[in-house]
């Protein structure tokens, strides 16, 4: 079923609600200062001395938080800290599926907001599942989850208990420092969290939502260049995404076409992989060809001519 019957409910939860700090500080003061504003005067988040004197963060000396084992298609979605041998392509959907099942049922345990994002949403609108060709999970959070998440969350490692009982995960959620930094900045670091399965380095890309240009108040933006109308996001919407729980955006279509072409929601044959709207699932050319072959080994048995001559 397309997750466009999936959809559960559209949440209640308008803008006023994601938009709302944490209230976990016991003082105005620490309050304000983390969150922009010092007895009521404006703070630049982006202000280098302002980080510099909170965070230890020198702009000018930024450099890449998060380090990956390699830059090809493969070694570029593992954390080096975890990662010992690539994940065999036969146990990845697994692992992958676990990754997933432990963020959302975290995020969800603990009300964290957050939805999918980018070829995550584009193989849920498919058919609620990760692409059978991508290694990465992306998801997105307002600028107010992001610090909720580095205030209270930041190295939180969670136990996810699998269908096998013998078999136990850790999950850790890495909040970026840079994650502080709401511009660009070199680009090094346009990744402002991860959770990162601990037993292979497989993670998901969390990144926070901004308003990023104070003369557009209804537009947000991530540190990689992608803007979206606030109306496009919120309310957002409750589905299932491998079967767990999840949301996506409001107008999902209009924030896929934008960043990928309305093609991408009718091409049927990608990245050597064919869509059987039968199945609803991709089905690798390597499959679709052996299949050929086979009914033409059979074709080729039916037509043997079995009668006898004398």
């Amino acid at each position: 079923m397309n997750p466009r019957g999936l959809l559960a409910f559209a949440s209640t939860a308008w803008i006023a609600t994601a938009l709302a700090l944490p209230n976990h500080f016991s003082d105005t003061a620490s309050k304000a200062k983390i969150h922009g504003s010092v007895l009521g005067a404006a703070v630049d988040l982006n202000d280098p001395l302002y980080l510099w004197n909170t965070y230890g963060l020198n702009t000018t000396e930024e450099y890449k938080y998060f380090q990956e084992p390699g830059n090809d298609e493969i070694n570029a979605h593992y954390d080096s800290r975890f990662f010992k041998e690539p994940v065999p392509k036969e146990q990845r959907s697994q692992v992958l599926t676990h990754i997933i099942h432990s963020y959302f049922e975290f995020f969800n345990g603990h009300k964290l907001e957050t939805w999918l994002a980018h070829g995550t949403l584009l193989g849920w609108w498919w058919n609620g599942r990760i692409m059978p060709w991508d290694w990465d999970i992306d998801t997105q959070v307002s600028e107010a989850t992001l610090f909720r998440l580095a205030n209270e969350f930041n190295g939180t490692v969670a136990e996810f208990n699998t269908t096998n009982p013998d078999a136990q995960h850790s999950y850790l959620l890495d909040v970026n420092p840079w994650a502080r930094q709401r511009d660009r900045g070199k680009g090094l670091n346009i990744i402002d969290a991860r959770w990162i399965d601990m037993q292979t380095g497989l993670y998901i890309d969390i990144t926070g939502l901004s308003q990023l240009n104070k003369e557009k108040p209804n537009e947000w933006g991530c540190k990689n260049n992608h803007n979206y109308l606030l109306s496009d996001i919120y309310p957002l919407r409750g589905s299932f995404f491998e079967g767990v729980a999840a949301k996506v955006p409001y107008r999902y279509e209009e924030v896929l076409i934008d960043e990928y072409s309305r093609k991408a929601l009718t091409e049927t044959h990608y990245n050597h992989h064919t869509w059987n709207a039968t199945l609803e699932e991709w089905i690798s050319d390597e499959v679709i060809e052996a299949e050929k072959e086979k009914e033409k080994d059979k074709e080729k048995e039916a037509d043997k001519d079995d009668r006898q001559y004398e």
